[in-house]
């Protein structure tokens, strides 16, 4: 059997972080069925069954998972031949994992996170996906639990909450609701309009900024944690916090590398930026009145 192509383990390192072939297909620029046949012939090829396809999504075998362990470790090494090969003088490189509103938030308030000043460059990676630091796949990510692995360190930021949010010049009687597709609805205030609204679902998209912005349309109600929808004039909530919900958050990082300066620099920085939003992320609304 002839070696197989790296470029075959990335494509599986994307469907497998990604949960599917759709969000693959956003980061890699092929098509799904294109993966899924690339996934087929690395199976093939490996005489292992790396996937569990259903539906919503593809979950990885324990076959799988270990193959995805290994290669996290295969990812580390390239980095850090790609940092020798740069010398010593190339900036450091902090790369951030976060989902879709964390994410806004940083980059609204970018100044705040990193500089002209600073001797370190950013790398943000937004994805629902949990943040996996295990193999240095990032070195700072979001978490809606608290992490168990023994080599990460955490700091707690506080609560969040969420709420279906409209237009302000919505329609009270109408009832369409607007969902992620159900391969993509990883997080459960994604998922809460399939379990909960399904028969009204009109509209589903591939990203959760998308629903914002259909809300703000007046396509139909959504979904939204209070950080995005509080903050947005142009929505008000339909109906109160859905409290099953609310979850905490942390910031986690590596535990060895949390002492580097340019970690610690920026883990400092987003827990105070985080902080300072805490009353929008746990649902305690501004002073302005839907």
């Amino acid at each position: 059997m002839k070696n197989i192509a790296w470029d075959a383990y990335q494509l599986f390192i994307e469907v497998a972080r990604r949960g599917g072939l759709t969000g693959a297909s956003s980061a890699s620029g092929l098509s799904p069925a294109t993966i899924g046949r690339r996934m087929i012939e690395l199976e093939r090829r490996l005489g292992r069954e790396l996937f569990l396809r259903s539906q919503t999504g593809y979950r990885l075998t324990d076959d799988g998972r270990e193959l995805l362990s290994h290669l996290g470790e295969m990812e580390a090494a390239i980095r850090r031949v790609e940092t020798w090969r740069q010398g010593a003088a190339a900036r450091a490189l902090v790369r951030i994992a976060a989902g879709t509103w964390v994410a806004r938030l940083i980059s609204e308030n970018f100044s705040a996170i990193c500089t002209r000043r600073d001797d370190f460059r950013i790398d943000l990676f937004i994805a629902e996906q949990r943040a996996s630091l295990a193999h240095r796949e990032a070195d700072i990510g979001i978490r809606a639990f608290e992490p168990e692995e023994q080599n990460l360190a955490k700091v707690f930021l506080g609560e969040v909450a969420y709420a279906a949010y409209r237009a302000r010049n919505y329609g009270d009687g109408e009832n369409r609701w607007l969902a992620v597709d159900p391969e993509n609805a990883i997080s459960s205030y994604l998922r809460w309009p399939h379990e909960n609204r399904p028969e009204s679902i009109v509209v589903t998209v591939n990203r959760p900024s998308s629903l914002r912005d259909l809300a703000i349309a007046g396509a139909g109600i959504a979904v939204l944690p209070c950080i995005a929808g509080d903050l947005e004039p142009r929505l008000e909530r339909a109906g109160g916090e859905i409290g099953a919900l609310r979850h905490r958050q942390w910031i986690v990082m590596n535990n060895d590398d949390r002492h580097r300066p340019e970690i610690r620099t920026v883990v400092d920085r987003m827990t105070r930026l985080m902080r300072a939003h805490a009353d929008l992320f746990a649902g305690r609304r501004p002073s302005r009145e839907g």
